[in-house]
Order: C-alpha cells, then sequence, then structure tokens
C-alpha cells in the first residue's frame, strides 16, 4: 500500500480483509454488554416498584372530581355526594385573591351541589320568604335549623351571604358574566347586593376575579378542545386512516416506480407548498380594508380564540413568508444537488428491492408503535399517581387578622382547639394535598426517575427497531443468491438476535442517548426558572450549553444508528461496533455527505407531500370552506384542533413508513461500503451488490479523496490468492 494510503487509513482505522467464509448477519455470536443489561433489568425493576407504590399511595380522584372545603370528592359514585357534581363557592370574589394562586384553594368554604344557583338572593331576604329560604337551604352546609337567626348563620358559617346567578364550568359554579348596552352584568343585573346589604357595580365582581382570569380562561379553552375532539374523534381516524393508505401506496408505488415517484414527489411537494402561499395571499388580500385586520399581533396579545389571529393580515402574512422560505430553500436545495438525485434513486430502487424481499419490515413501526405507547401510557398513569399519592392539607382561613392564619389545622377537631378560640370567626378549610406521606420526602426523586426510565425505555424501543430492522436489510445485502440465501423469516430471525445476545448493547445506546437528553430538559427548566432573571451571562452561558447538547444529541442519534447496523451484522459490543461504524464513514465521508443524506432528503419530502395532502383535504373538511361538506362536518370551536392532530398523526404514520426505508438505505449504504472493501468484482471476490446500484454508485468514485477499492486491500501473493480461489470453489461444490 502506498505510504499516503496507510498514512489515511492510520487516521480512519484499517479496512476490511476478503472473507471467503463472511455471509452477512454472523449467527454464531455472544452476548455483548452483559453489565448494562444487568443494570436495565434492575432499572426496570426498579420502575415497576415505583409504579406499585405510586398506584398505592395515589388516588387518580383528585384530578378527577373537585373537592370540597371538607375534603371530599363531589359527584364521587358510591357517595352521598353522588349526585352532588358541581362545587360551589359560598364567596366566589375571594377566589381572586394572589394566595389562591400560591395555594389553589379559595379561602372561602366550598360545598358540592346538583345545580349552580340562576337567580340573586340573599339570606336577609330569603330568610323571610319560606320558599325562597328552602331553596337557599340547597347552598348551605349541614346542621342549619328554622330557628336559628340569621347572624347566627353567618356566625356559624352555615350558609353564603349572598347568591349570584352562576354557569357551572370544570365542574364549579362561577358568575354568569355577560354584557349589556356596553356595561357588565351578572345575570340580567349591573348591580349586586353583597350580602351586607351593600349595592356593588358588576365590574367590580370582574375586578375581583381578574387574578385567575388566565386560569378560567385556559380551562375554557381545554373545555372547547376537548368537546371538540369528543365530536370530530371519528373524522380525525378517518383522516389518519386515509394517511397510512396514502404513506402505504407511496411505498408501494416506489418499489415499481421509484425513479418516477421521486420526481412526482418533488413536484408535488413544490406545487402543494406553492398552493400554500396562494392561499395565504389570498386570504392576506381578502382581508384589506376590514375593520380591525391591520392590528399587529404584539398590540392583539394573546387571545384564548385563536381564530382571532386569522382575521389579522400580518398572521396570513407572516404564513406566507415562511412558505416562501421554505419553498426557496427546497428549490435551491434540488438545484445543486440534481446530480446527486440520480445516484439517490439508485439506492432508493435497491432499497425497494430489499423490501420487496422483507415485506414484512412494512409493518414493523406498529409493533414500534404499540411498544411506545405502553410506555408513554404507563409513564403517564406512574406520573399521575405520583402527583396525586399526597394527603389532604388544612388550613386555617379567617375574615380578620388572626395570628394564626394559613396555618395548619385539623378539621375533626378544630373547633376545640385554641386556633378556634384566639380566632373566633376563623374555619379550618381544605387547601391542597400534601404533607408527609411515605415517601413525600422522595417524591422529587421518584418523578425524575419516572422520567428518566420513560426516556431509557423510548429510546431502548426505538433502538430495537432499528437493530432488527438493520439486520433483516444486511440478510438481503449479503445474500449473494436472493431471496435464497435468505432467511426465511428475516425480521423475526434479526429481532430474535437482538433480544438474545444485544439487550445490553441496546440498553448501553439508549442510556448514553438519554442522560443527554435528560440534561437538556434540566437545562430547560433552569431557563423556565431564570426567566425573570437579568443575568446576560447567564442567559448566554444557558444558551450555549443548550446549542452544545441539543448538537451532542444529534451526533450521538446518527452514531447509535449507525452502531446498531454494525452490531446487527457482526454481533461485536456497543463501542466496537460504534468505533468500527464511525471509522466506515470517514473513510467514505464524500459518499456519506452526497448520497446517504441526500436520500433522506428525498424521504423528507415523501414525508412532507403526504402530510401536505392530508392537511389540505382535512383543512377544507374541517373548516367548511367546500360546500360539499358543510352538512358532514362537524360543528366546532376550533376547527383547527382536529386539522392540527391530523396533521401531526399523518406526520407521525409517514414517519413510520418512511423510516423503513431510511434504515435499508442506511444498512445498505455500510453494507455497499463494506462490499467494496472485502471485494474488487473479480470472479474470484465478487461484489454482493446489484449492477444497477454498482454503475452508479461507482461513478462517484472520482470525487472520494478516500483509495479506491484496488487499493483497499493488501498486496497478497499468487499463493494466497490461488488458495482462497480454491477455498471458495470447494464451498460452492459443498453447496
Amino acid at each position: 500500500m502506498p505510504e499516503e494510503d496507510g498514512a489515511y487509513y492510520g487516521k480512519h482505522g484499517e479496512p476490511r480483509k476478503y472473507d471467503p467464509t463472511f455471509k452477512g448477519p454472523i449467527h454464531n455470536r455472544g452476548c455483548t454488554d452483559i453489565v448494562c443489561c444487568i443494570l436495565f433489568i434492575l432499572a426496570i425493576l426498579g420502575y415497576v416498584a415505583v409504579g406499585i407504590l405510586a398506584w398505592s399511595q395515589g388516588d387518580p380522584r383528585k384530578v378527577i372530581y373537585p373537592t370540597d372545603s371538607r375534603g371530599q370528592f363531589c359527584g364521587q359514585a358510591g357517595t352521598p355526594l353522588e349526585n352532588k357534581r358541581l362545587l360551589f363557592y359560598f364567596n366566589i370574589m375571594k377566589c381572586a385573591s394572589p394566595m389562591v394562586l400560591l395555594e389553589f384553594q379559595c379561602p372561602t368554604t366550598q360545598m358540592c351541589v346538583e345545580k349552580c344557583p340562576d337567580k340573586f338572593m340573599t339570606l336577609i331576604k330569603a330568610y323571610t320568604n319560606k320558599k325562597d329560604f328552602d331553596y337557599y337551604k340547597n347552598f348551605c352546609k349541614e346542621g342549619l335549623t328554622n330557628t336559628m337567626s340569621v347572624p347566627e348563620i353567618l356566625k356559624a358559617g352555615l350558609c353564603p351571604a349572598m347568591l349570584t346567578p352562576s354557569k357551572p364550568f370544570t365542574r364549579r359554579c362561577f358568575p354568569a358574566l355577560g354584557q349589556k348596552g356596553g356595561a357588565i352584568t351578572v345575570g340580567n343585573n349591573s348591580q349586586f347586593d353583597d350580602g351586607t346589604g351593600t349595592m356593588r357595580d358588576a365590574k367590580d365582581l370582574v375586578d375581583g376575579v381578574k387574578n385567575a382570569t388566565v386560569v378560567i380562561e385556559a380551562r375554557q379553552v381545554v373545555m372547547k378542545i376537548f368537546e371538540d375532539y369528543t365530536h370530530s374523534w371519528y373524522w380525525i381516524l378517518i383522516g389518519l386512516v386515509i394517511a397510512m393508505l396514502t404513506s402505504l401506496l407511496f411505498i408501494v408505488l416506489l418499489r415499481f416506480l421509484a425513479g418516477i415517484m421521486v420526481w412526482v414527489m418533488i413536484v408535488m411537494v413544490i406545487l402543494v407548498i406553492g398552493y400554500g402561499i396562494f392561499h395565504c395571499y389570498m386570504e392576506y388580500a381578502a382581508l384589506k380594508g376590514e375593520p380591525g385586520s391591520d392590528v399587529t399581533l404584539q398590540d392583539l396579545g394573546f387571545q384564548t380564540d385563536f381564530s382571532v389571529y386569522l382575521q389579522i393580515r400580518q398572521t396570513w402574512l407572516a404564513f406566507m413568508i415562511i412558505l416562501a422560505i421554505v419553498e426557496v430553500i427546497i428549490i435551491l436545495l434540488l438545484i445543486f444537488l440534481r446530480k446527486r438525485i440520480l445516484i439517490a434513486i439508485a439506492l432508493i430502487k435497491e432499497a425497494s428491492r430489499a423490501i420487496a424481499h422483507v415485506m414484512s419490515s412494512l409493518f414493523y413501526p406498529l409493533f414500534t408503535f404499540f411498544l411506545l405507547a405502553m410506555v408513554i401510557a404507563y409513564w403517564a398513569v406512574t406520573a399521575v399517581f405520583l402527583s396525586t399519592s399526597n394527603e389532604p392539607i388544612y388550613k386555617v382561613f379567617n375574615e380578620t387578622a388572626c395570628e394564626h392564619s394559613r396555618k395548619t389545622c385539623d378539621p375533626a377537631n378544630f373547633s376545640t382547639t385554641s386556633l378556634k378560640v384566639d380566632c373566633p370567626d376563623s374555619e379550618c378549610l381544605f387547601a391542597f394535598y400534601g404533607g408527609e406521606t411515605v415517601y413525600h420526602k422522595y417524591l422529587i426523586g421518584l418523578q425524575f426517575y419516572n422520567v428518566f426510565l420513560f426516556f431509557w425505555c423510548a429510546n431502548f424501543v426505538t433502538a430495537l427497531g432499528q437493530m432488527t430492522l438493520a439486520g433483516a436489510f444486511a440478510s438481503y445485502y449479503w445474500a449473494f443468491v436472493k431471496p435464497d440465501d435468505m432467511p426465511a423469516f428475516p425480521v423475526f430471525s434479526a429481532l430474535g438476535r437482538s433480544l438474545r445476545y444485544h439487550t445490553g448493547t441496546l440498553a448501553f445506546g439508549s442510556l448514553i442517548l438519554s442522560i443527554v437528553q435528560i440534561i437538556r430538559v434540566l437545562l430547560e427548566y433552569l431557563d423556565h426558572k431564570l426567566k425573570g432573571a437579568h443575568n446576560k451571562f447567564t442567559k448566554f452561558l444557558l444558551c450555549c450549553l443548550k446549542c452544545c447538547f441539543w448538537c451532542l444529541e444529534k451526533f450521538i442519534k446518527f452514531l447509535n444508528r449507525n452502531a446498531y447496523i454494525m452490531v446487527a451484522i457482526y454481533g461485536k459490543n456497543f463501542c466496537t461496533s460504534a468505533r468500527d461504524a464511525f471509522f466506515l464513514l470517514m473513510r467514505n465521508m464524500i459518499r456519506v455527505a452526497v448520497l446517504d443524506k441526500v436520500t433522506d432528503f428525498l424521504l423528507f419530502l415523501g414525508k412532507l407531500l403526504v402530510v401536505g395532502l392530508v392537511g389540505i383535504f382535512a383543512f377544507f373538511f374541517f373548516s367548511g370552506r367546500v360546500k360539499a361538506f358543510e352538512d358532514t362536518a362537524p360543528n366546532l370551536h376550533y376547527y383547527w384542533v382536529p386539522i392540527l392532530t391530523v396533521v401531526v398523526g399523518s406526520y407521525l404514520i409517514a414517519h413510520g413508513f418512511f423510516s423503513v426505508y431510511a434504515m435499508c438505505v442506511d444498512t445498505l449504504f455500510l453494507c455497499f461500503c463494506e462490499d467494496l472493501e472485502r471485494n474488487d468484482g473479480s470472479a474470484a471476490r465478487p461484489y454482493y451488490m446489484s449492477s444497477t446500484l454498482h454503475e452508479i454508485l461507482w461513478e462517484n468514485k472520482a470525487e472520494d479523496p478516500s483509495p479506491s477499492s484496488a487499493q483497499l486491500q493488501q498486496p497478497e501473493d499468487e499463493d494466497v490468492q490461488l488458495k482462497q480461489q480454491q477455498t471458495q470453489m470447494q464451498e460452492e461444490e459443498a453447496a
């Protein structure tokens, strides 16, 4: 080997030597990374223990049902409050206190009721009329008698001083605020009696609850979104089925018309984005001269009704500019990569042939989705049970100044304690869930463990899918006679090898990635906590760290992906496989840049096309822009909710199908690079690649600074070559 070639390979490892016994993925292999396998199993057992502990201590009713002042759940089946599903506040104006946002509970008596009050009424006026007083009793606590006077009732805190017309919202009774003649009203009145005989304006009630406005509006938006899902879920499923069929159709067409389909995808993506630009311009032009359409987004601020933004010209202008930039970038990339597209099409064609022989690989993403759904569900349920594992905390609330205000108390014996004696008008009311439970001191640590294991398990499932598909497609590439030399069930064979021998390797690679991801989560948490800080150096440092760890995560994902391919082929441990994959890619750096990444770009365009087509269809259907769908489409608060859901779901489905192609291309590319190093195309050492793939890829060799395949092999004397040829002939005769 020339001296400069030796120096080149000294930097990037030794090339593969010709091995007549190599027939693809090694069958005789041993377990790898056993220590990490044991660690992963112990971590899973600990995760199960955390789940059992959370389920035994947690109470999801705290999330489902509202809680009254005595810590009871409103509307819980099998209890006296089963029919009392709504929570009523004695004095809703006290909910405006900033303390509400700190302690998550209004400092006023709350009780469960069957329905909210629908008229104005004060206790003083209701007391004089039996019918009104009987109605009033529905909103009073137990222990009220007809012989008690109004002062006695109010002193004992048995009834609210007044009732205001209210409407149920998130299972709670809130004042029925409205507007009449430009004035704020509650019910149909612009004034109300606050229970002490003083008449107050309804706008005071609005001012009083302004601190809770954001929370109430956010809850209202969530409820509307939930209602939209209940009315449109079956149409969303139909949209996702259409996305799945469209993705599957593209995959099938790629099998037979790879070259044509790639160009069709390119043209259609350009046309779909072009239509998006045209539509945004038409909306922008249509709003010209409309009242209020020239308001800027900055002046508009945050609005819970997101349809308001679509009435602003600046919104459509922003959409149009973003789509135009994306369109220009795609066109420029296609112009500069026009020569490489033909080479990428050759890889896609070869991948189509491989998938045709391994059709079960197209359905493997469903198995991955199923495992990921289990991981997500377990994490979510465990998180909910952990967050509801605390006990109810009761605190002292009082009308006048009291030294014991906001201290914890016990409602069972509060009336006999010194707290009640020192503060006669105080009450012991439910405040929030907290306290010292069995594992409350370690609750934050358990939640962190839950999040970390979620990342680890999710990355493990993804890694398992990558190694399984890599093993199946490597079996195809290294089969000299296809499909006769391939296993009967390549996907199941690869899955069995991955789980039996390389669980530790999968755990090792996913652990490294999970550590980086959890660090990124912590950095985001710190950034959120330090938003109010004005230290520019801290902000700059956090920004640099977030950028560095983002790049590190991308690099680890790329390295892991190629390491799993090498593990699937040779059965070595993670570090050795990652090193071999990295050096192999470095020895073929130009091919990686101009071949593999161009193919990824074309597959990404395929995903965009599926998402764009399904998204446009969903937009016209749910927005009612097409008259044929006006009577069919559901009546929604926000039509963008199902549209966004369909778009995101379509991308995930398309990504699942096209990721099989991407993994196939990456596997075939690494096998191709090794094929060039192992063989020279002679009768004694023929290439395993197809003649078409070799013809097109070999055109790229002139631009590759790495030595050619003829230089990849060490000089061998004629006796060695003759011996290798004889060995191969004997093997063929034996076969």
